[in-house]
């Protein structure tokens, strides 16, 4: 394996410990904000979608019907990983009326083992994109619109979740899938 590959396997394992350390704590959730992170990643997707087909050195033929569909599909499976990974983060109601939440080591563990298999994924596909009647750049393409789905369909459930308990239509101040 290159070293470019390895380098980052080396440092997933310490930013996972860093990442569990660091979510134990509870944080202010504050609903009115969760749509800034979607609307900052989801126009420079769209650049990076965007640029990948205007590079001059690299042949891009137009999408057709089977690269939609492969982009469609990252999207559907990156909206059901970032809507699960919102249902792992637990909502707590302060009595003073404000929100914390606190991510579930459930989530993280969900998004190294997405991150991972990515990695593992593309140099496969990638290297059987051709036998398989693929548009390798349609398949890199949808890791990134997966990457996409997971942000903002996240943000949605944690939203909705955050205005239910505030709202008081939760008697409860956890809702968590287990």
């Amino acid at each position: 394996m290159p070293p470019e590959k390895l380098i980052p396997l080396a440092i997933i394992p310490i930013m996972l410990v860093v990442m569990l350390l660091k979510n134990r704590r509870k944080r202010v959730l504050r609903p009115h904000l969760l749509w800034v992170m979607p609307a900052i990643v989801v126009p420079l997707i769209a650049l990076g979608l965007w640029g990948a087909a205007q590079t001059p050195h690299v042949a891009h033929a137009p999408f057709g019907p089977a690269a939609w569909a492969v982009l469609a599909i990252g999207g559907v499976l990156g909206g059901v990983a970032g809507w699960y990974r919102g249902k792992t983060v637990t909502i707590e109601k302060e009595p003073d009326g404000s929100l914390m939440a606190q991510a579930s080591p459930l989530g993280l563990i969900l998004l190294v083992v997405l991150f991972a298999g990515r990695s593992l994924l593309r140099d496969l596909i990638e290297s059987h994109a051709a036998a398989w009647h693929l548009n390798a750049l349609a398949v890199t393409d949808a890791f990134l619109v997966f990457a996409m789905g997971l942000i903002v369909l996240q943000r949605v459930e944690i939203y909705i979740r955050a205005r239910r308990i505030q709202s008081g239509r939760l008697d409860s101040h956890v809702e968590v899938v287990a």
